[in-house]
């Protein structure tokens, strides 16, 4: 099969570099060379873990003839083996994470999706440096996109050349209503057990769906995934409504459908039911063992990540 990759617009001098940092695993994983995480497979690798009774017959290679000294009982060593990180970024790209619209006025002005597939990118950079495996999965009414997860170099190519596409202004008109709830599920499922799941969205979804969401927000920990979520948003406009005393016509960008208001008369009210949706989200991300991070597009990729890693490689 022969893939064919677009001209790829993802400036690679605009990336993340990290310098010495490293995306550790936080739980177990399961992978398939040698790496940086621990694995569930004991076996005689790298790291002491505990010891065990030794069992007749088997090899006394592994004896830990000091604990034998002082208690005149044999125990072998068990070690636990390291190994690299199936790594799967999620990310949405519904009608919702394209604002602010990029105008000829202002092309640079930062929006929720450049946010997301500079902030993949990078990601992916660091984990390609790790040698672990990668797979992208996009969404918006349904799962479109979803690669297993690979460590080869064209892999890499093939997937920044998917991030490329989300790029296109176009790609604005066709994206579509968020259905991250069922998307979510489909990941759960088709992700290989004990893998790093990376999602990047402004959970958008309707009100009235939200208990579906955090149903697949679960579902992925019980699979046994780790779970960052990235939670994307423009954050004077989106939870604050921080708009100029006038009327303006907002338009959603998923249904298109139209309201005219003056936004400081709601802004209170507004700023209520945003926090108090943000809460429930921390809330729950912290009840399923979920990293929960705050990803202000006004603050800049580069900086959000570079928080994000640095406080968990204090932690981990």
């Amino acid at each position: 099969m022969n893939i064919i990759f677009m001209e790829n617009p993802i400036d690679p001098l605009r990336l993340s570099h990290f310098g010495s940092l490293e995306f550790m695993a936080r739980q177990v994983v399961e992978g398939f060379i040698t790496g940086l995480h621990k694995s569930p497979f004991h076996g005689f690798s790298v790291e002491f873990a505990e010891h065990r009774l030794y069992n007749r017959g088997e090899s006394i290679r592994h004896i830990d003839w000091k604990l034998f000294g002082r208690t005149e009982k044999l125990f072998v060593k068990r070690y636990e083996e390291e190994t690299n990180l199936r790594c799967q970024i999620v990310i949405d790209h519904s009608g919702s994470m394209y604002f602010p619209l990029k105008s000829d006025i202002n092309p640079d002005e930062p929006n929720k999706i450049t946010f997301s597939a500079y902030a993949a990118a990078s990601l992916m950079e660091l984990m390609r440096r790790q040698r672990d495996a990668i797979g992208l999965s996009l969404f918006h009414n349904q799962l479109d996109t979803h690669t297993r997860s690979r460590s080869s170099s064209v892999h890499h190519k093939h997937l920044l050349s998917l991030l490329s596409r989300l790029l296109d202004p176009e790609q604005s008109l066709s994206s579509g209503t968020t259905a991250a709830a069922a998307a979510l599920h489909h990941v759960a499922e088709l992700t290989h057990q004990r893998s790093l799941v990376i999602i990047f969205s402004d959970m958008l979804d309707d009100n009235d769906q939200q208990d579906d969401l955090f149903h697949a927000l679960r579902h992925l920990r019980y699979n046994k995934h780790e779970v960052v979520l990235f939670h994307v948003l423009d954050l004077p406009f989106e939870e604050r409504l921080d708009f100029d005393n006038r009327p303006y016509r907002f338009i959603d960008m998923e249904t298109k459908e139209s309201i005219k208001l003056n936004p400081v008369e709601h802004q209170q009210i507004y700023h209520n039911l945003m926090k108090k949706r943000k809460n429930e989200m921390m809330l729950r991300c912290g009840q399923y063992r979920i990293d929960y991070v705050e990803a202000d597009i006004r603050k800049g990729f580069n900086d959000v990540l570079m928080t994000y890693l640095l406080k968990r490689s204090k932690l981990y």
